[in-house]
């Protein structure tokens, strides 16, 4: 699926993932490839995205690489949409 991660300042991600879990405010969930279309609030915490991309250098400080290419980004909040396998977060 594609995923972009876009903030009022700049464009943090804008890359196709394997999977990406995001805190919900009732609770964490993960969306991979096909998931159904949703729209929710997100919560200050990590977003987790897996898969193989590259994180510009302007913004990779933002992110905390993890093993297995997982990546952690915190937000402060934000909302996230999903449709046609393309998923959307604002954050905060």
């Amino acid at each position: 699926m594609y995923l972009e991660i876009v903030t009022p300042e700049k464009v943090l991600l804008s890359a196709e993932v394997v999977s990406v879990t995001v805190p919900g405010v009732e609770g964490e969930f993960q969306m991979l490839n096909n998931h159904e279309p949703i729209v929710s609030v997100l919560e200050e915490g990590d977003v987790k995205i897996e898969g193989t991309f590259t994180v510009e250098e302007a913004v990779e400080d933002q992110f905390v690489k993890q093993a297995d290419n997982k990546y952690h980004l915190h937000i402060k909040g934000g909302v996230l949409e999903m449709k046609n396998n393309k998923a959307v977060i604002l954050a905060d």
